[in-house]
């Protein structure tokens, strides 16, 4: 296998890999390359961190190294280096994986996170993407989004991903409007049964979202308080600060 049609199989898993974790077997098919030749190229992407299982001999997912990369395609930027000692924060703060994200294309796209020391865990959404009105951290960067985006975005079949999920153009623009006025978004099992997720977005000097700080964790124990606000002040916060350092 030559070197140029190496690094063309490799970003052919890689983009296969984009839209979720997936097992070996089926990533051979949808490549359309022999088990053991992906199986290689996955193994050389485990160790340069581009990809990673979901648990030893699960699944694979895009991996952290890849998401660094793409945290520093911005001149001088690296967000997801920027983000981390906010999210560690946050994650000591509320005791929930915090993560960053930003918006690619029509979806809101995990960069990163960072799991708190819990017994029960989430899943990672990191390499994975969503449907912007379903998770707290796209409504903000919709809520920060142009004009001319949100009305592209609202003439969609939107998706509605459990029976809590809102899907009426109306109700969501009323929402973005409370965002915009309030700093945050709470979304209660909107996007996946049992879990619930706080966001923020980190703006730059014209206001527009770069980024969205969020904090997710399991129905049952978060938010664990009569003050879920708490938790959406505590995220804003961290991404008014963020927004700061990636200003200077």
């Amino acid at each position: 296998m030559s070197g140029v049609q190496s690094v063309e199989r490799a970003f052919a898993v890689l983009r296969a890999l984009a839209v979720g974790s997936i097992g070996v077997t089926e990533l051979a098919d949808k490549v359309d390359l022999p088990k053991s030749t992906v199986a290689r190229l996955l193994s050389a992407l485990e160790s340069e961190g581009a990809v990673e299982q979901t648990e030893a001999g699960g699944d694979y997912r895009l991996g952290s190294g890849l998401a660094e990369l793409a945290g520093a395609t911005a001149p001088g930027r690296n967000l997801v280096a920027a983000a981390r000692p906010f999210l560690t924060e946050l994650t000591e703060l509320t005791g929930e994986t915090s993560g960053v994200s930003i918006i690619d294309e029509d979806r809101v796209f995990y960069l990163e996170h960072v799991d708190g020391d819990s017994d029960v865990q989430i899943r990672d959404w990191t390499g994975e993407s969503a449907p912007l009105h379903a998770v707290p951290a796209g409504l903000v960067l919709l809520a920060h989004a142009s004009t001319g985006f949100v009305d592209s975005y609202m003439k969609q079949d939107l998706e509605k991903t459990t029976d809590k999920s809102m899907v009426d153009p109306k109700e969501i623009r009323g929402r973005l409007a409370d965002i915009r006025e309030r700093g945050y978004s709470w979304v209660f099992e909107e996007f996946y049964p049992g879990i619930n997720s706080v966001a923020a977005a980190v703006l730059d000097e014209s206001g527009q979202a770069i980024a969205a700080l969020h904090v997710h964790g399991p129905s049952f124990r978060f938010p664990d308080e009569e003050d879920p606000d708490r938790f959406g002040r505590l995220v804003a916060d961290a991404a008014s600060k963020l927004a700061a350092q990636l200003a200077e």
